[in-house]
């Protein structure tokens, strides 16, 4: 789907999104009438310092206007900008940033909800999609952490033993099943129905409570055998600190 199908299937009453420089922002209505905010990355930008410091803008504007308005992030991204300027002026501080200012709108009461419908990679992808509540996907999305040349570079591995490991072990492999079976990806929508409604769906499961909602990533991917120890580690550094207290 193309970003113009895709806003008119998740806002069929109209919206305010803009797309400038390769950034998204603005509003739309939900089901019920209520509004949404909107931040994203769009045809394939890289995120560099400016990218990321005026997404966190966005995101800091809606917490400062106060209510509760959900934070759906759209993204068709490349990785992070891959520059001297960027890494010089503390590309992964801004990378950071951003990432932190979803995690307090979401903490503020904003849920926030990852959209991916292109591609994205590495630090964009952390500081964004990843850094939501909950992520959602469409059919064709093309997401990876690393891919496996660059994991292949940092693990001084040869690629031929890195996509035989990945056959069965999902976290060597970038792509959307792959990265949905670990759940990092909680579920992947289907473009022929209504995008709204299924959007409002998971929305709905967060309204009308003041309450946090734990990380399921690990138990989604227990139970998708895509990372079948991480719940169970996590339960017990949990626990561990807990006596520690």
């Amino acid at each position: 789907m193309t970003l113009a199908e895709i806003l008119a299937s998740l806002f069929p009453q109209g919206h305010s999104v803009v797309v400038e420089g390769g950034l998204l922002s603005g509003w739309g209505p939900r089901t019920d009438g209520t509004k949404i905010a909107v931040v994203g990355v769009d045809g394939r930008t890289a995120v560099g310092i400016d990218e990321a410091a005026w997404l966190s803008r966005k995101v800091l504007e809606v917490i400062r206007a106060g209510g509760n308005q959900p934070i759906l992030v759209l993204l068709d991204s490349d990785s992070q900008r891959m520059s001297k300027r960027d890494e010089m002026l503390g590309l992964s501080e801004y990378l950071a940033h951003l990432a932190k200012c979803l995690t307090v709108a979401n903490a503020r009461g904003h849920a926030t909800v990852g959209l991916l419908y292109g591609h994205t990679a590495a630090g964009a992808f952390i500081a964004t999609a990843l850094s939501t509540r909950s992520l959602l996907a469409l059919p064709g999305a093309e997401p990876m952490v690393m891919d496996l040349p660059s994991m292949s570079r940092v693990t001084k591995l040869p690629i031929d033993v890195l996509e035989e490991m990945s056959k069965s072990t999902p976290v060597f492999a970038p792509g959307l099943d792959n990265l949905t079976q670990t759940g990092a990806v909680a579920s992947v929508l289907d473009p022929a129905h209504s995008l709204a409604e299924q959007v409002d769906e998971v929305l709905k499961t967060w309204d009308h409570t003041d309450e946090e909602p734990l990380d399921l990533r690990d138990q989604l991917g227990k139970a998708r055998d895509g990372r079948p120890k991480a719940a169970e580690i996590a339960r017990e550094v949990y626990e561990l600190a807990a006596q520690a207290l």
